[in-house]
């Protein structure tokens, strides 16, 4: 299965079938979508995620939520985003507790 990788300070990738990509993401991301079929999967870069959301790259948002109260963190969506309205299109339980959401993109109600 090949892997992308975004970094700005990766040289040799030692994981099989890796690509990295620098500079502009989202231009990558656009040429890798039009070129690749199936599911493009982000796990793990909060980062990654925020820009591709921002550029209305993403066709689903799945997320878990854990049961840990943790008072303070990390956010997914720092500072004061643009709304960007999604619908609830999956949700689920795994294991003890752990819940499983989808959402995918929706039009904003005209009001």
């Amino acid at each position: 299965m090949p892997k992308y990788v975004v970094s700005s300070t990766l040289e040799e990738p030692e994981w099989e079938n890796t690509t990295v990509l620098r500079g502009d993401v989202v231009p990558q991301v656009l040429m890798l979508r039009d070129q690749l079929q199936g599911d493009i999967v982000i796990p793990g870069s909060a980062q990654l995620v925020r820009t591709l959301f921002d550029e209305e790259l993403l066709d689903q948002l799945r997320m878990m939520l854990y049961p840990v109260y943790l008072g303070t963190g990390k956010q997914l969506f720092e500072g004061e985003p643009v709304p960007k309205p999604v619908r609830l299109a999956k949700k689920d339980r795994v294991g003890d507790g752990i819940c499983y959401f989808v959402f995918e993109p929706r039009e904003v109600d005209a009001a």
